[in-house]
């Protein structure tokens, strides 16, 4: 009997994302632009941004994603795969023209807005991917194995009784359609 294969590649090199520190030098432009835009506050915000960019680290592991920046109040957002929800990508105009998009991260911790917004990435939709097979591969193995994948590596056992399982609700199903047959022909 040939077994088939449901597993899909991934279109991404994990040892690349897991590689991810900092985000691109155009972060740092967009922030200036920005800053430009309020021309009075520049010479307020230029400082800001700029310790906001120079200090922004990022910390992809096999248990979750972190982020971490500032010097006087420092900030840091740590997320296990299992708590995310949802990936959000936004990317305004300039964002955009610059190559750059924002990951709005959710999880169910009950705010309104995104958990945590990693920024300044140019391979944004490449870390959306690995986020999302990261979240649901969590997901997956806290609910055990999935009737969808019948041909999953490792459990020899399990699909034998999954195959015995399914030929039982098919021999149900065929005597209950029989049966429903000689009472209405028309069924």
């Amino acid at each position: 009997m040939k077994r088939l294969n449901y597993s899909v590649k991934p279109s991404f090199d994990e040892a690349a994302i897991l590689a991810i520190e900092r985000p691109h030098a155009n972060l740092w432009t967009y922030y200036a632009l920005c800053c430009l835009v309020v021309l009075p506050l520049a010479p307020i915000l230029l400082p800001v941004h700029w310790f906001r960019y120079h200090t922004m680290r990022y910390r992809f592991t096999a248990e979750g994603v972190s982020m971490s920046w500032g010097i006087l109040f420092r900030r840091q957002v740590l997320l296990n795969y299992a708590r995310i929800q949802d990936i959000h990508l936004q990317s305004n105009f300039v964002e955009r023209w610059l190559g750059l998009a924002r990951l709005l991260v959710q999880t169910a911790s009950g705010n309104a807005g995104a958990e945590m917004t990693i920024e300044g990435l140019q391979e944004f939709e490449i870390v959306r991917d690995f986020l999302y097979s990261k979240m649901r591969g969590v997901k997956d193995a806290q609910h055990g194995p999935s009737i969808a994948s019948p041909a999953a590596p490792g459990r020899g056992g399990d699909d034998a009784e999954l195959a015995g399982t399914l030929r039982q609700v098919a021999a149900e199903l065929r005597e209950l359609r029989q049966r429903l047959a000689k009472e209405d022909p028309h069924v």
